[in-house]
Parts: C-alpha cells; structure tokens; sequence
C-alpha cells in the first residue's frame, strides 16, 4: 500500500481520540484534522489543555473520564470509525506515588473503553498507546517486540503491560481489530513540563529559566528519544495497516541518544550557562540504556521515522518560545 492510501484513509472519517488534549494527542488531532479527518477528543484534563486543540468545526471535545459511563455513551454515539487509546495515568514516578489511580485509569478505565468497542462493534481499528517501559531491564539492544518479563519496576509498567493483555483477550474473544503501539521517549511540542513529566520538555523550561539541569545519574545513560510527529506518522500506518490487527510494535528513532548530549544540546540552543547538576539515580529506574527495534515496524507498516535529534529540540524549543506565556502559567513545578 501506498504513502498516500494510508493517509487518504482518514479522510471524512469520524476518529476518536481519548487523552487527546495531551502532547501526543493534541499533535494526532491536528494531523487528523488536516487530513479532513472528523476527531473526537475525550480527555478530562488532568494533564492535558485545550488551548493545545485547534478550534475548528471538525473537531469535538469532551471534557470527560474514559471510566465514567455516562461519558463513554456519549463519546460513542458519535459512532466512530477509529479509536486512538491515549488516555493515560502517565509517567513511573507518578504511579508509583498513587498506583491505586494508575490502576483506575490504566487498568479500569482501558478495560471500560474496550468493552464499549466491543459492544459497539463497527470499529475499523482500536490502536493501544502502550509502553516501552515493560521491556526487561536486563535486555539485550535493542529491544524487540518479543521481549516481555514478569518483573516489573513501577505500576505504570505493570498497567501499560495489563492493557495490551486486555486488548489480546478481546482480540481473541471478541475479534476487537486491535494494535498496539509501543512509545520510546517521545518528545515535542504540546508538553508542559513538571515533576511527572519526561525530560526534554523539563531540561527546556529549566535552561530557559537559566536554571542548572539536572541529571540523574551519570548522563552516560541513554535513551531512544523519538520526534513526537514521527510518533504521529506511526499512529497513522497502526490504524490503517491490516497487518497490524493482533499485533505490537515499537515507536521509536532506533538510535540511543545519552542523557547528557540532550542536556548539552538544550543549554547551547537556549544559550544557558548554568550547566549541568548531577544527583543520585533514582531507585526506580533500573533501565541505563533503552533502544528500540523498529524492524518489525519498518516490514509491516512502512514505519520510518525522519526527523533528527537536533531538528526536533529546535522546533520543540521554538514551541516553548511562542507558548511561553501558556506554559509557564501551566507548568507543573
């Protein structure tokens, strides 16, 4: 299939997006919307903004939870072609400091959605943001879709795992054309930083706040940081592909990047002269190096992520400079 098949795909399509008014969300409904596409978004806002969406006819938001029933109805009377699960209990630290709402959300609020897919029954495809976080710690690189463990280090591994789990029974059982997509480090704009936030957008707030960066660890540690509208591009081929239905794939740049070259990279392109502090890794994050395989997505989906490191942190920093206003008002610190 061609590049523009999947693209005219979405065309006239009513596409739901759960978490849409999150940084990956918010980058889908515009491309979406760009494509003609007419989105839904359900989010109720706890880490996600409105003045992230667009304002455009073809766009309907509802701020709502994805465990609320009342809500749920009416996302899907709205009779949607496409479901994007963004919706999340996002970040480790965040769940492991309240894993009974990671649980809520992840676990409940996943399991509810994939039950009124089922019930509804006219869904095209369901595509599952899953996580990279549930690879094994000790994995060889890169990590392959086929790599699983048991041994968790947060709840937000354990739930992200316990979605894909869902979504495999009602693959199984109720022949939900359902994929999931497996997110490495994604970054870009549409992020507001704070303390349970991912550290691009962190490492930007506090350079342009001429503050000292703070790395836990050594900085030696690495990452497969990839473009969020190279993330987008994925979403895209994940709900249109066939080839994807019952199956996971990894999101990500297939490159490791260390954690003190995006430190480096940010202080000189917001000329920040405060530097680099470094602190004691946290207890959690067992991972030092995390790669993905993007083999399998490249094969089966076209997946070819094209933006650079340094690309991406300009725009993403150029974002942070025209959103500055919203942003600092926003941040979470």
């Amino acid at each position: 299939m061609t590049k523009s098949n999947y693209l005219d795909y979405y065309k006239n399509k009513k596409i739901l997006v759960t978490g849409g008014a999150g940084a990956i969300g918010s980058r889908l409904v515009r491309r979406l919307l760009n494509l003609e596409a007419s989105v839904v978004v359900i989010d109720n806002l706890t880490s996600g903004y409105t003045w992230n969406l667009p304002q455009t006819d073809n766009i309907l938001f509802i701020k709502g939870d994805i465990t609320n029933e009342i809500d749920l109805k009416r996302v899907f009377k709205e009779r949607p072609t496409v479901i994007f699960h963004l919706a999340a209990f996002f970040a480790n630290k965040n769940s492991i400091d309240y894993p009974e709402k990671d649980l809520h959300t992840n676990g409940l609020g996943t399991l509810k959605l994939l039950e009124y897919s089922s019930f509804y029954g006219e869904l095209d495809r369901f595509v599952y943001s899953s996580s990279s976080s549930m690879y094994p710690a000790d994995a060889s690189l890169p990590y392959k879709e086929e790599m699983s463990t048991m041994h968790l280090g947060t709840p937000y591994q354990i739930t992200k795992m316990l979605g894909e789990l869902y979504g495999n029974y009602f693959y199984k059982q109720e022949n939900l054309p359902i994929t999931h997509a497996r997110f490495f480090n994604s970054y870009g704009p549409g992020e507001v930083p704070g303390e349970y936030r991912n550290v691009i957008p962190n490492f930007i707030y506090w350079a342009m706040n001429k503050k000292t960066l703070p790395i836990t660890g050594t900085g030696e540690e690495t990452r497969d940081f990839t473009y969020i509208m190279d993330i987008v591009d994925g979403l895209l081929r994940l709900g249109y592909y066939n080839e994807a239905i019952g199956e996971a794939f990894n999101l990500g740049a297939g490159r490791e990047i260390k954690i003190k070259k995006i430190a480096e990279l940010i202080n000189k392109l917001t000329e920040n002269k405060a530097g680099i502090d470094y602190l004691p890794r946290r207890s959690w994050d067992t991972k030092l190096k995390r790669l993905a395989s993007i083999d399998k997505s490249k094969k089966l989906i076209g997946y070819n992520p094209e933006y650079k490191l340094e690309e991406g942190i300009k725009y993403t920093v150029k974002w942070f400079e025209e959103n500055w206003r919203k942003i600092n008002k926003n941040s979470e610190f």
